[in-house]
């Protein structure tokens, strides 16, 4: 599952999830850009291991690593939007900073 959201974050660059899941996801995509930042042979291939799409690999080797160089961490921000309406379960957005 955590596969799956992570690559939807580097894809869309910002999901809409429960919080719940939002917090528990954080430390996987901020590891994920940590890896990018990396940028040698090991950390794409680690990457490969928890991203789905190849594609997004790529983008976050060549697109997204560059835009955070500067930045020491923190890449990621959680917007609580409050319950959903079905079953009131409490809703956040988890987005790339700039």
């Amino acid at each position: 599952m955590f596969r799956s959201l992570a690559t939807d974050i580097l894809r869309y660059e910002g999901i809409t999830t429960t919080e719940p899941k939002a917090k528990a996801l954080r430390p996987v995509v901020e590891k994920l850009i940590t890896l990018g930042k990396r940028g040698d042979l090991h950390a794409r291939r680690l990457a490969v291991t928890h991203v789905y799409d190849r594609k997004m690999v790529i983008k976050l080797f060549d697109t997204l690593a560059p835009r955070f160089a500067e930045r020491p961490g923190g890449y990621t921000r959680i917007i609580k939007l409050g319950p959903r309406q079905g079953d009131n379960a409490p809703m956040a957005r988890i987005e790339l900073v700039e």
